[in-house]
């Protein structure tokens, strides 16, 4: 039988206490690695949420996005537009409409009142640049309304009168939050659903009304 050598142990337990300590320092560096990277995800998530609202802001406020600015960062991951998560909202806008025409009385008066309203809409628009923002189109449909409108109703209403433009609800209702906010625009509520008047219309209406009860 062979014996082992006291220097062979030694220099095996040497190397047995170095790789032990060499994974301690892997994991401590890995562990430490991990959380610098979650870090620095949490902060590009942050960022890329920020430059949305701000560019949701930019177009609402009407400034022109200067040619030489990117509108995302050089190297940024931009994610693919999310067409499945925007079609429950146009079919719920839609529904919504279609049950509150259906509440209304007088058939035959309200599809008078929409060729009217129709026609007015159509001489506002043909007076818009062709160049305008959305939120000019926005106000001018506003103003040509007796009625309050949800976004999803002004959305599909631009989008018939400009089929060149890509508009959509979400950006509608940004833009029309934006005009109540500057009091260019009134906000109502019914329900769960949300529409939205001009402010021309609601004093109309307002004094429409009383004039109704003076007269009662």
């Amino acid at each position: 039988m062979s014996e082992t050598a006291p220097g062979t142990t030694e220099l095996t337990s040497q190397y047995s206490n170095q790789v032990t300590d060499d994974l301690e320092r892997n994991l401590k560096e890995q562990e430490r690695l991990s959380g610098e990277i979650e870090a620095l995800q949490g902060q590009l998530a942050a960022l890329r949420q920020d430059h949305t609202v701000l560019l949701n802001i930019q177009q609402v406020l009407g400034t022109p996005t200067p040619a030489d600015s990117p509108s995302t960062p050089p190297g940024a991951v931009v994610p693919a537009p999310r067409k499945k998560a925007a079609a429950p909202d146009e079919r719920t806008g839609t529904r919504k409409s279609t049950a509150r025409a259906g509440k209304q009385t007088g058939k035959q008066t309200e599809k008078k009142t929409e060729k009217k309203t129709g026609k007015k809409a159509a001489a506002k628009a043909s007076t818009v640049p062709s160049g305008a923002t959305l939120v000019d189109l926005v106000r001018e449909h506003l103003a040509g309304q007796r009625e309050p409108r949800s976004a999803a109703e002004i959305c599909t209403e631009l989008g018939r009168q400009y089929p060149e433009r890509t508009i959509k609800t979400t950006v509608v209702r940004t833009t029309l939050e934006g005009l109540v906010a500057r009091n260019q625009a009134q906000r109502t509520k019914q329900g769960s659903s949300v529409f939205y008047t001009s402010p021309d219309a609601s004093e109309a209406a307002a004094q429409t009304e009383d004039g109704s009860q003076q007269t009662d």
